[in-house]
């Protein structure tokens, strides 16, 4: 494929499948709440789409992928914790951050995490009907975009990274 350089754009670039990958990319599901609140809610919204995916002759492939150095978000064009995907296309239109205290902590940086908007409000965990109609639009009316664009890592992913590994060298406490 002309402009793809990864095993992540030949998924997202390969059409015509009735496969469906939904990813979930993300920073921490151990302490971040923003992060394990919304693997929560992804899994019980494919539970309850799934069924109905399959009998449209679907067949759903869900990975869950921690994103934990600067070179798996290279390779995962990663912008933003959490991102979930479906069939290499992220569900949300843009991309809105906010401070994330569990990352922060984390990193020992200031970090900004995703904030899911929907019918105009903000959201650190998406809710139900916005998961559940973003993956259905994803599948059944996709978004016209390329996914073989450059990619340049967020500077926030990067601070997370740097700081992530500056607090593990430091040995005061």
């Amino acid at each position: 494929m002309v402009g793809c350089d990864s095993v992540r754009d030949q998924v997202c670039c390969s059409c015509g499948s009735k496969k469906i990958l939904v990813e979930y990319l993300f920073l921490d599901l151990k302490t971040c709440d923003r992060c394990i609140g919304t693997d929560a809610v992804l899994e019980e919204v494919l539970k309850e789409i799934g069924p109905a995916l399959l009998c449209a002759g679907y067949e759903v492939e869900f990975e869950k992928k921690e994103i934990s150095s600067r070179e798996m978000a290279a390779e995962y064009r990663f912008i933003s914790s959490p991102t979930i995907r479906v069939n290499g296309m992220d569900i949300c239109e843009s991309v809105a951050e906010n401070s994330c205290g569990c990352c922060s902590n984390i990193s020992g940086t200031d970090v900004e995490c995703r904030v899911f908007e929907f019918e105009g409000e903000d959201y650190e965990v998406p809710p139900k009907e916005m998961l559940a109609s973003s993956i259905l639009r994803a599948v059944f009316a996709p978004k016209e975009e390329s996914c073989c664009e450059k990619y340049s890592m967020p500077e926030n992913i990067i601070a997370f990274f740097d700081g992530k590994e500056k607090k593990s060298k430091c040995s005061c406490g």
